[in-house]
Formats: structure tokens, sequence, C-alpha cells
């Protein structure tokens, strides 16, 4: 399984593997929590891509990069679990390139939520200069900006790997996971500072942003003036902050995971298997919730896409005209 770094090698992992029930009952249902989140992140994008109301608006186009990107990170999180159960050991060179697709739209996540938090900000805190400083233009700007920072932290790595190990390295076989890969104690050292510095300033900027958030809504709701909005705002942070800590869980999936085996060595792969669920899968379904389900003129539309109550509609519709035509 798509496991972690927990110092274990592959022929100490390979001891623990799940019996062929057990892996069967797991595959089946990552694969559906996948399927029914990628389902409703499709459903989200469609429901984008069909009103321009949404397209034209900074705070949506935001989000829908994060709902893309997590379909991407989704996507192929699972397509390596799955892999590593069905061949258990696949080609370095295919290895690298997941995992360095994973590492990209895993890092986007927090700096995506981070953006989003600060545009609730200016929207509630600087509402004259919003329209000023969140044009569609800057938003897509920021959105390059967040992969140029992603592609700062993950293509070192691949030039180190690429610089340190020999040729036939990329042509053996290895069970897929970032430690067996992208081993060179440099890739160590470098995540441990990147993943500090993120940590750091995400965290700063969320904190930050919800407590300017929190007393513009006591000053709305002292001054009695319509605070929904700023309410509404401050608890969009705090499941932005929710969301976060279980996406920054990834930078101590390693320390985690050691210590559960530690706790309980018999249950490696049941250990693996939830920590999988609560870091990778838990934080890509909170993120329809935030915005999708929350938001109100989301949700008005969301729901004809959701239930496909349009397409029957559409079907209706075509079979009205059919009998129009044959009636003639």
């Amino acid at each position: 399984m798509n496991s972690s770094s927990n110092g274990l090698s592959v022929s100490s992992v390979q001891s623990y593997r799940d019996s062929f029930s057990t892996s069967v009952v797991k595959n089946v249902i990552i694969l559906a929590l996948g399927l029914i989140i990628n389902y409703i992140n499709g459903t989200l994008i469609h429901t984008f891509r069909k009103h321009q109301i949404f397209y034209m608006n900074p705070r949506y186009i935001l989000f829908i990069h994060l709902v893309v990107n997590d379909m991407i990170q989704l996507t192929t999180t699972i397509s390596l679990f799955v892999l590593s159960y069905i061949f258990y050991q696949i080609n370095v060179s295919l290895c690298c390139l997941i995992i360095t697709l994973a590492v990209f739209t895993t890092l986007n996540t927090p700096l995506n939520l981070a953006v989003m938090a600060v545009e609730c900000y200016i929207a509630i805190c600087l509402p004259l200069r919003h329209t000023q400083l969140y044009t569609i233009k800057r938003t897509y700007i920021v959105i390059g900006w967040i992969w140029a920072m992603s592609a700062a932290s993950t293509l070192p790595d691949v030039c180190i790997i690429l610089a340190t190990e020999p040729i036939q390295f990329f042509y053996s076989t290895i069970f897929c996971e970032r430690d067996n890969v992208f081993r060179h104690p440099i890739h160590m050292k470098k995540r441990d500072i990147s993943y500090i510095i993120y940590l750091i300033c995400v965290w700063l900027t969320l904190f930050y942003t919800y407590f300017k958030i929190f007393f513009a809504a006591k000053e709305a709701k002292a001054a009695k003036s319509s605070g929904g909005d700023a309410k509404k705002a401050r608890n969009t942070i705090l499941l932005h902050g929710f969301q976060l800590l279980l996406c920054m869980l990834t930078y101590i999936a390693p320390m985690l995971k050691s210590a559960l085996v530690n706790w309980f060595p018999t249950h490696y792969v049941n250990v693996v298997f939830v920590c999988y669920i609560i870091i990778q899968i838990l934080p890509r379904f909170l993120s329809p919730i935030v915005y999708g389900l929350r938001d109100k003129t989301f949700r008005q539309h969301l729901k004809k896409y959701l239930l496909c109550t349009e397409l029957r509609q559409m079907d209706f519709q075509l079979l009205e005209c059919l009998i129009l035509i044959y009636a003639r």
C-alpha cells in the first residue's frame, strides 16, 4: 500500500501485507470514496462552467482551482494506492512521476486556502478595495504563483535525483513511496525546512485573517448593522483552518505513522490505511462543503446538476420534440 516514511525497509513492510480479502475491501472503500468525492467535485466544476456569475468572480475561481487541484491529488494518490496492491513494486520513473504530481498538488492546497482566506479578509475588512485588488486577471496570476511556489519546492528534488542516482535506478522497480525514490539526505533536510516555512507562513496568514474578520464581525454586531457576511466569512475561515489542519498532517505524517507503528507494531497496514483516509481523503471531502454546499448561490445551481434534474428536464424536452415531429 502507499505507505510512508517510517524508516522501514521494503522487505520489512512486505511482511505486514494484507490478506487478499482485506486488500479487496480496502481498495473498494478507497475507490468508492474517491469516486463519490470526484463526482461531487466534477459537478461543482460543471456548475462553475455553466454560469457566468461564477467564472467572473475571483472567489469562485479560487475555489474551483482548489477543487480541480483536489481532484488531481485524489486521483493520483488513489492510483498509487491501487497500483501498490496490484503490482506492489513499480518502475522508478513512473513512481517518480506520480509522486512528483502528488507532492505538487499537496503543496498547492494550503497555499490556495491561504489565498482564499486573504480574499475573505479583503472582502469583509476592505470592501472598497476588493474589486481593485482581486480582479479576474490578478486571480489567475495568483494561481500561477501558487503553482510556481510549489514547483520551487518540488522540482529541485527531481534535479537532485537526476544528478545523484545512476541511470539503472530509473529502470528498476521499487515499492513506491517518497522516501524510496527521493532517498538522498539532502531531500530529507530540504523537505523538513520547506514544510516548516509553509506551516509558519500559512498559519500566520490564517490566524491574521481570522482575527481581523472576527473583530469586524463584532463591530458590525455592536453597530447593529448587517453582520451576516462577516459572521459567515469568520465561519468559513474556521472551516479553512480545520481543513488546513488536516492538510498539514501530511507534513507530520512520517513522524505520526512512525509513532503509531511503534505503539501498534502488529497493525502496521491498518495504521497506514487509517492515516491515508485521514490525511489524503478527508481534507478533499471538506472542499465541496466549505463553498459548494454552504454558499447559497452555488448551492442553488448545484442541486439540479448534482441530482441530474436538468438532464431529466432536457430528456423530457427532447421527448416532447420527438412527439411533435412524429405527430406531424
